[in-house]
């Protein structure tokens, strides 16, 4: 699969919802994942899928998710980036937009990185 078609059926899962099933899909075992900031108590960058799925399943269990807009891919050699703005309720808190890029690198047709940028 070329870069365009990876970024594409991703971009495609995530229009589903189905953020976990995209990761499982495509993360490389070594996968490294860099938030640009760290959930609390954590570190912003996670390495290895593990340490992926724990970062996504976290994410899962302490918000809700009211709707999520997917923009994108735009690809670059083995690079591209996915625009995500989401509808959110974090427990415990007040419902906001989170308006987030995605650069992902990939190697041997898997995501070796994956680097999230927050908009203000």
């Amino acid at each position: 699969m070329t870069t365009q078609d990876i970024a594409n059926d991703l971009v495609a899962l995530c229009k589903q919802g189905k953020f976990a099933e995209s990761g499982e899909k495509y993360w490389a075992q070594d996968v490294v994942s860099v938030e640009a900031a760290a959930p609390p108590g954590g570190d912003p960058v996670s390495r290895g899928i593990d340490a992926a799925r724990g970062k996504g399943e976290w994410w899962a269990e302490n918000h809700e998710i009211h709707g999520v807009e997917v923009e994108g891919p735009y690809c670059n050699g083995d690079q591209f980036v996915v625009h995500f703005k989401m509808d959110v309720t974090p427990k415990g808190g007040q419902r906001m937009t989170m308006d987030e890029m995605g650069v992902y690198t990939l190697k041997d047709g898997k995501i070796a990185e994956e680097r999230f940028f927050y908009g203000g």
